[in-house]
């Protein structure tokens, strides 16, 4: 038996993964990236351009991991060292992003609509044999391309670095005892830097799985990816086993909705909504529940 809305699931949750995985280095260093967003637009576009001249999906993940990380770079050098509001500045990412795209799309495609490049190969998709056999089982880990399986390795990794190696530990210090790692001779912004950029470098392969996968690039395509990627790194409660969790939640829900629109005899733009909706709900349900548990401690 197959379970398509589980493939499906895992599909839609590898950008929110992807992105999660980067802002939760940014999260624990105490530095909140609501530019997420904007870092996965600007990697979607730059995967489209440079395949578009290229021909090459693997040159298409560089470009989109290079744009991205350029513009983290700017975006911290901002926030640190010019000290602007992070929250200020990561809304101004996310609106020069939305405008540059498809400034740019008319300059090289002729169009402000849906830009899709010159003929580019699909996604290469792993097959495993033994597991791709086994119902659910297959649909969940089976089948899918090689972003998914990179999205799960580079999670796997920034659990490594987080909490088993001292550059993790260090950046988790700077949150909350920032001035430990001064009296020790490091500088807390050098790491906060680093974490944008590893922030950077994670969305815009999350960017670059959109449009390759769509094989075009439709602006605002991330669609608000980035602010549930934010959710998923709180509801995860900060841990990469909770972001994988949540993000599969997030993953499944959007995938319902697609399903839903062929089964449901209600208007199509609430069905749409519907990932939108859990995520409030989630937000109002966990942000209850804390409250709760502290006034009982």
């Amino acid at each position: 038996m197959n379970f398509p809305i589980l493939h499906s699931a895992v599909t839609i949750m590898t950008p929110l993964l992807l992105a999660a995985s980067g802002g939760l280095f940014t999260e624990v260093s105490g530095m909140l990236n609501i530019a997420l967003e904007g870092l996965i637009l600007t990697g979607a576009f730059a995967a489209v351009a440079a395949a578009h001249y290229t021909g090459s999906l693997a040159l298409g993940l560089l470009a989109a991991a290079l744009a991205s990380l350029l513009l983290s770079a700017l975006f911290a050098w901002v926030t640190l060292k010019l000290k602007s509001n992070v929250f200020i500045t990561g809304l101004a990412v996310n609106l020069f992003a939305a405008g540059m795209t498809v400034v740019l799309s008319q300059q090289i495609f002729g169009t402000r609509g849906v830009a899709v490049p010159a003929a580019l190969p699909p996604l290469p998709r792993i097959d495993i044999p033994l597991i791709g056999k086994i119902p659910a089982a297959g649909d969940l880990l089976s089948g899918h391309s090689v972003f998914v399986y990179l999205s799960w390795a580079l999670l796997a990794l920034a659990a490594l670095v987080m909490f088993k190696t001292p550059f993790g530990l260090r950046l988790r210090a700077c949150a909350k005892h920032s001035q430990a790692l001064v009296s020790l001779g490091l500088k807390p912004d050098t790491y906060r830097f680093t974490a944008f950029l590893v922030s950077g470098l994670t969305c815009g392969i999350g960017g670059a799985f959109l449009s390759l996968n769509l094989g075009a690039f439709v602006p605002n395509m991330s669609s608000g990816k980035g602010w549930i990627a934010l959710v998923v790194i709180f509801l995860g409660g900060r841990k990469p086993l909770g972001i994988l969790i949540a993000a599969f939640i997030f993953g499944l829900a959007e995938a319902f909705s697609n399903y839903a629109q062929g089964i449901l005899n209600i208007p199509a733009d609430f069905i749409l909504a519907l990932p939108h909706v859990f995520t409030l709900l989630i937000m109002v349900g966990v942000s209850v529940y804390i409250k709760a548990k502290t006034k009982v401690s």
